[in-house]
């Protein structure tokens, strides 16, 4: 990167570059495009929560999680400082990836129900896990220019999954609105007015080319904010994730099968 050009602008050269995910995963682990955030989530790995001083933290971005040729792309907010950026991998030690990849396993779209950390023999059937933002943010709040500055990542892995995916579950609304101009850039036409965020909102963004069509399914995010308080249930998880499984052709099963 030259030294006289934005680290922000990294991404934005590095991501269209990539042909393959493992690419954009081996290029997005070595980002450190926005000060702030790479301050943060590097402070978090040399401090550590007590209960995980003997972890040798992650501390960098963290890639999305699942096969190549997913055909359902869930995607939420940022790594938690103590959780994704602690392991590696998308929503893994913490209760919020406890809470989500149940319910996925509940409807056969995962091979286990607990993730705890790399290697621990976890696999996800047809379902790939990414953020709008990959960086642990501070009070898991990113800014709008990281965000903005994080997006050709998401495009860029959108792009790559464009030849299977059919549908997408957007956790929160913070994720809604990122992901409409990555999708945009990933070759799907987002009508204007933007379709507006709510639980269980759907709609169908038809691809730029003519090809296949995306479905777009709304769903509050797994914070524990959220499911402490009952605002969004195992049950109901369930029902928004299996509605994106059929509507991308992917086969349910499981004792959570709606």
């Amino acid at each position: 990167m030259s030294t006289f050009e934005p680290a922000r602008s990294y991404p934005a050269r590095q991501a269209p570059g990539a042909g393959t995910l493992a690419e954009l995963d081996e290029r997005l682990v070595h980002c450190r495009a926005c000060p702030r955030l790479v301050q943060w989530r590097e402070e978090a790995a040399r401090t550590k929560r007590r209960s995980f001083a003997d972890w040798d933290y992650w501390g960098r971005p963290v890639p999305g999680f699942g096969p190549p040729d997913a055909a359902v792309a869930i995607v939420g907010l940022a790594p938690a400082a103590h959780g994704a950026n602690r392991t590696g991998r998308m929503f893994t030690g913490d209760r919020s990836g406890d809470f989500l990849y149940a319910a996925l396993y509940d409807l056969g779209l995962a091979s286990q129900p607990t993730a705890t950390h790399l290697g621990d023999g976890l696999e996800l059937r047809g379902v790939r896990i990414t953020s709008p933002v990959h960086c642990a943010p501070p009070a898991n709040r990113p800014t709008p220019e990281e965000r903005d500055t994080c997006r050709s990542w998401l495009a860029g892995e959108l792009r790559l999954l464009r030849p299977t995916l059919r549908a997408a579950v957007v956790l929160g609304a913070f994720g809604w609105q990122a992901v409409m101009p990555a999708l945009a850039e990933g070759g799907w036409a987002v009508p204007r007015p933007r379709p507006v965020f709510a639980h269980g909102a759907r709609t169908t963004l038809p691809a730029a080319d003519g090809g296949a069509p995306l479905t777009l399914f709304g769903c509050y995010h797994v914070s524990q904010q959220n499911t402490f308080t009952g605002r969004l249930t195992p049950a109901m998880l369930r029902e928004v994730l299996g509605e994106a499984a059929r509507a991308a052709g992917l086969p349910l099963s499981g004792p959570g099968r709606p």
